[in-house]
């Protein structure tokens, strides 16, 4: 009668904290966007559940299950963590362009690995978390000034090692009230996404890995 869902709002069953993980640890182990792991659960792949606060947890044997039914050999319950110079944090609030941009990476930049934030305010958090070689940002995201983020990205100690790339679907006219936060800032333009990204993101990644800590895109 009742359809099966695969994150329960139920109670989570009685386990250890090492039986379970956040998604962001699952994304982290699989070296996938969090995003991605997301659409895993909702499609039952992963066991997961919520806790009262309304935090997602995933069992740790079902991404063992998957791991082991999707790669040979034996299952480590534990991957080393990736290395910051091959990570790269999108902040985009379109679906579209996420998948865009994740199928671009997954595609030609298969040892790098992308995180997906929906927001700028979860995406600060992330980039605090994260130290990503690079940073992806839309100029236009809901609930926050696109130009207050950028300089923010910019200028903070806290995310001096991270390149920025900014995407936007905003024509050359449209662009001018953030001129002065993206003076310097390499910026695309979404209609131009697939042709231009793919050797700004190599150039940016190489510029992570060869330079000391400078502030953003400088």
């Amino acid at each position: 009668m009742t359809a099966t869902r695969p994150v329960s709002d139920h109670p989570a069953p009685v386990e250890s904290a090492a039986d379970h993980c956040t998604t962001l640890e699952v994304a982290r182990w699989l070296g996938m966007a969090v995003r991605s792991v997301q659409l895993m659960v909702d499609r039952g792949e992963l066991q997961a559940w919520k806790t009262p606060g309304g935090h997602r947890r995933i069992s740790r044997s079902s991404v063992e299950r998957w791991l082991a039914s999707h790669h040979s050999g034996a299952v480590q319950p534990a991957q080393p963590a990736p290395s910051a110079s091959r990570t790269v944090l999108l902040i985009e609030d379109s679906a579209h362009f996420q998948h865009l941009v994740s199928l671009l990476v997954r595609e030609q930049f298969p040892d790098v690995e992308l995180h997906v934030a929906d927001d700028g305010i979860a995406g600060l958090a992330m980039a605090g978390e994260l130290q990503p070689a690079v940073l992806i940002v839309d100029i236009l995201l809901p609930g926050i000034d696109g130009a207050t983020l950028i300089t923010s990205l910019r200028t903070h100690p806290q995310f001096a090692r991270s390149q920025l790339i900014v995407l936007t679907a905003l024509d050359d006219a449209q662009r001018a009230p953030y001129t002065f936060a993206l003076a310097g800032v390499p910026v695309v333009h979404k209609p131009r996404l697939v042709a231009e990204l793919p050797a700004l993101l190599s150039e940016r990644l190489a510029r992570a890995t060869t330079t000391a800590p400078a502030p953003l895109a400088r």
